[in-house]
């Protein structure tokens, strides 16, 4: 898979994923993801490289304390985190990536509002 860069509004936090140029992103209508329009692309933690910034991310952890909310304290820019979801990978925001002019992307939508009765579904389309 090709190696993709992402990273915040003010470029404090620098990482690369892979990922494959037909990229599926998840639109989540939970309180968090629908007030912050995260577009969610998923990758394994091995596919994931924290490439600069560490010292620029702030954390924040609501509800169940899983997932870990990743902002840079510069620029308020969550262009990645650890979600509970996925807890031994990561969630790129779309908006925060470099794509390649041939990528191709598809946005489905998840009912995060449900979290619970729907977690299945998620996981049957992400890696």
């Amino acid at each position: 898979m090709p190696t993709i860069n992402g990273h915040c509004h003010c470029g404090a936090v620098k990482f690369k994923a892979s990922i494959a140029h037909q990229i599926q992103a998840h639109r989540c209508n939970c309180s968090i993801c629908s007030m912050s329009g995260f577009l969610h692309v998923f990758v394994g933690g091995e596919d994931f490289e924290l490439q600069s910034g560490q010292e620029a991310l702030s954390e924040y952890r609501f509800n169940t304390g899983i997932a870990r909310h990743l902002f840079c304290r510069h620029c308020g820019i969550k262009s990645f985190y650890v979600p509970r979801s996925h807890p031994q990978g990561y969630s790129l925001n779309l908006s925060c990536l470099e794509l390649p002019d041939d990528a191709s992307v598809e946005i489905l939508d998840f009912d995060g509002l449900h979290w619970e009765k729907h977690i299945d579904a998620l996981h049957s389309h992400t890696a």
